[in-house]
Order: C-alpha cells, then structure tokens, then sequence
C-alpha cells in the first residue's frame, strides 16, 4: 500500500478551511434533492409497507428490498449521462439538467403506472414499475451528483451543499412516507402514489423556467416540446426493453425452481459482484499502465480504470469500508415499517413518526453532519457518523420490547432518522473527495453504488434473517454492522491516491 500513500492535494485529515457556496446554489441542491428524495420512499419503505398491509409473506417483501439494488449499478449507464445529452433538453438547459428533466418524466409516469396497479394482485407487475422508478430516481441522481462535484470541487465547499442536498432529499422522503400513508389511510393507495407523482413532477417546470445554459440561448419553447417528445420516446423504450428482461428472467428462476423459501441471498451476491472482482482481477495490469493510459480508453471504462489506477491496492479496503458504513441505513428502511405494523402501530400514528418526528430529526442530523464534515478532520467526522448510525438502528430494539405508544414509536423515529441524516451527510462528502475532477459523475455513481451493494444484498434476505432471529436480534446486527466500519478507519484514512501531474489532465 505504500505506493499508494503518497502526497496529493487533498489531506481528508486536515482540518478544511471554511468556504460558503453561493445561496443560489444551496438552493438549486435543496431543490434537486427534494426531486429525488420523493420517490426513493414510494419504491422502498412505502412499498414495504403497502405489500404487507395486503398481507404479503415478510420473505416476499424482503425480496422486494432488491430493487434498491438498481441504484448500486448506476456506474453501468453513469458514462452516457457524461458522454451524451438528451436532445432538446440538452441543448437549452445543458447536459445535467436535461438529464434531470427526462429522469423527472420517468419518475411522475412509473409512479402514475405503481398507481393504478396498486391492489398488488400482480406481483411481477408491481415489482416492473418499481424497478422503472428506481431506475429514473438513480438517473436523476447520476446527473445531479456529477454536477455538484464540478460546481463544488473541494471538502469546505462540498459540506454546505451535501447538507442542502440532503435536507432537500430526506425532508422529501419524509413527506412522501408520511404523505402517502396518511393519504392511504384517508382513501386508498392509488390516490396515495396519484399524490406523491404529482409533488415528484413540480420540479419539472421550475427548471424549465430557469435561464438557459448559455446566457442568450433561444428557442426555450421549441427545446421544451422536442425534448419531451424524445423524452416520451426513450421512457417507452426504457419501458419496453425492462418488462421484456424482466420477463425472461422471471421465466428462467420459475424454470430453475427457484421459489420463496429459496435461498437466493449466494446467487444474487455472486452475481452482483462479478463486475467488482473482473476490476480487482485486473488491478495489477491496471497498476503498471502510464498515467496517460486512462485518457487515450475509451469513455466507458476510463473512469474505472482510473481510479483503480491512483488508488491502486488501496482501494480494496477503501470499497470494503464503504460497503460497511451505511450497513444500518439501508437495513432500518427495509424493515422498520413492517416491524410498526407487526408491533401494532396504525398507518396514522406510523404518518406522523415518518412526518413531523422525522423531517425534524433528519434535518437536524444532516445539518449536523454536513459541519461535522466541513469543520471537522474527516476521521473524526466518519467515526460519529458511524456510531449515530448504530444507534439509529438499536433503537429499534428497544421499540419492540416496549409498550406499543406513540411516544415510543416517536422517539425510536427520531433518533434513527437524526442518527441516519448525520452518517450520510458526512459520508457523501467523503465519497466526494475520493472522484477525480475528470470523471466527477461515473466515478462516484461507480462509489456511492458500492457502497450500497452488500448492504441491500442483505436486506433482500432481510426477511428471511428475521425470520430466524427476530426483528430484536436483526436490528441489533444490523447496528453492530454499521458500527464495524469504524474498524477500517485506521487504514483508510492513511490512502493517498497517486498524482496525476497536470500535462496529462
């Protein structure tokens, strides 16, 4: 690892001198985030709510936490939203924002789809409009991170903007879990997912308002109607190509005999790390490659290979570490709402914990968090982030030994979502100072994926781990996860990426 701790411009142990993003810029971010945070709950923890109120098996539901693997391999198509534009969109608003106003399309008519299919009599089909909508919510957040990266290059500067994007997305994914259940308790969950699209499409006609990407540009109308035809276009086709995977791979599992008492947990881990071991297998080759090497491959696999290339060995514990550190996250939203509605909490009382309780303890969490990341050495910042996160889990332990009141089911809420808005804050800033400047968008898609990978490949077994050791023994795994990752620290923290001298940037 020597070769890899070398000297490099940015030191995350250094205490980061303090520098203030424009206002317009926090708000864009509290903006963006607020776009994606919505429908991220509509097909995670709502959805797991909404099948086990129709009384699906907790193994099935566990199942479902798979979806949320999709996001974990949004470096596979990271590279065309750098490489290529959305016509019409693009060519008024830019390549970012026309990203983002295709993926906006995509969320309001994949939830509209979950709408009107949401008696759930059709497993399959309910699981391909989630799958859809967690595609475009992951597109929208590709382009929005890439752009934060280059609008925000260094650690002082990232912390506001990553607080102001998390606000944005956590304050939204409280409006949608609680919005949703209370409009489901109210009528049904076809007006519940009718009004969260509608509050997921807002943002749609607030940056088609804002000034073009050339100052003078032209033509803001015509930009506006080819891009939602080519948009309608591309969903229809995205649409199309998914059912009819989709649909070959559920054939291919029944025919294999693969059924819900299976345990598919070895198979689905094997799978999805295959791409990550091809780049570890590689990484000796990749390690003797001149440092121009990167810039003369082609598109699609420079940004891999270039990070493996100036982190070299190191980045093995680097990903293990990543891996570990949202453990907690990712585990509490597969089951926290089916252990409320197991320990007995009505939708009501459940719509108020993910409402005021929660929007309130997250952003005091992620304001917290993103000063502890731009003040503080970044080690010390990531050991209290991880240690928040374990609490935000064990407290659920608590909840289910404890007198079913809302006073409970408050507080447990409380101090997960403050503990979970703090680790997240600080470590999306950390993860955005591991991106090269050149490839700000693939780079941390292909991190910030990683780092979800293992633990969503466990909370596809979720139900199946509960089932063995109880909703008690899964949550207190599930904190002692998180809380390992600190364990790493001593090693990751010492990584210096190799220098890139500035002829071959």
């Amino acid at each position: 690892m020597t070769a890899t701790i070398a000297a490099d411009a940015t030191d995350l142990n250094e205490t980061p001198a303090a520098r203030r993003p424009p206002m317009r810029t926090l708000g864009l971010y509290l903006l963006l985030g607020f776009s994606a945070g919505l429908p991220f709950y509509m097909f995670n923890a709502v959805l797991t709510l909404r099948l086990a109120r129709h009384g699906i098996d907790i193994v099935i539901i566990g199942f479902f936490a798979w979806i949320a693997l999709l996001p974990t391999f949004k470096f596979v198509w990271a590279p065309l939203l750098d490489r290529y534009c959305v016509p019409g969109f693009s060519r008024f608003w830019g390549r970012r924002r026309g990203w983002i106003m295709l993926s906006q399309l995509g969320i309001f008519l994949s939830m509209v789809a979950m709408a009107f299919t949401s008696s759930d009599q059709s497993l399959p089909l309910t699981a391909l409009f989630a799958i859809l909508l967690a595609f475009w919510t992951t597109t929208l957040e590709v382009a929005a991170d890439g752009w934060r990266i280059e609008l925000a290059p260094t650690q002082a500067e990232q912390g506001p903007i990553v607080a102001a994007n998390l606000w944005g997305y956590r304050s939204a994914m409280v409006a949608a879990g609680s919005g949703a259940v209370l409009v489901a308790a109210w009528a049904d969950w076809t007006w519940a997912y009718l009004a969260i699209a509608i509050a997921a499409f807002l943002p749609f006609p607030i940056l088609a308002a804002m000034r073009p990407e050339q100052d003078g540009a032209k033509g803001r109308t015509s930009a506006l109607l080819s891009g939602t035809l080519t948009s309608l276009a591309i969903l229809l086709v995205t649409g199309a190509a998914t059912a009819l995977i989709g649909w070959a791979l559920l054939s291919a599992v029944q025919g294999a005999g693969f059924s819900a008492q299976t345990n598919v947990t070895p198979i689905v881990l094997a799978v999805a790390l295959l791409p990550f071991a091809a780049l570890a297998i590689a990484l000796p080759r990749i390690r003797r490659l001149p440092a121009d090497a990167p810039s003369k491959m082609p598109g699609f696999i420079a940004p891999y290979v270039e990070i493996f290339w100036r982190y070299g060995y190191a980045v093995l514990p680097v990903l293990a570490f990543v891996s570990f550190y949202r453990m907690g996250d990712v585990l509490t939203l597969t089951l926290s709402h089916p252990l409320w509605n197991a320990a007995g909490y009505s939708l009501e009382q459940i719509s108020m914990a993910d409402g005021v309780v929660a929007l309130t303890c997250s952003m005091a969490g992620v304001a917290l968090g993103g000063l502890c990341a731009a003040r503080l050495p970044m080690t010390i910042a990531l050991i209290i982030g991880a240690c928040a996160s374990a609490i935000g889990n064990w407290v659920f332990v608590w909840l289910w030994y404890a007198e079913p009141s809302a006073f409970v089911l408050y507080v447990a809420a409380g101090v997960d979502q403050f503990g979970h808005g703090l680790e997240g804050a600080v470590f999306v800033v950390y993860l955005s100072m591991l991106v090269s400047p050149r490839y700000p968008g693939t780079q941390y898609a292909f991190l910030s994926g990683f780092a979800f990978l293992l633990p969503r490949l466990i909370g596809g077994a979720a139900g199946a781990i509960q089932k063995q050791i109880g909703y008690d023994g899964f949550f207190i795994l599930s904190g002692a996860l998180s809380f390992a990752a600190i364990f790493f620290l001593p090693i990751v923290m010492r990584v210096r990426p190799r220098a890139i001298s500035k002829q071959v940037e």
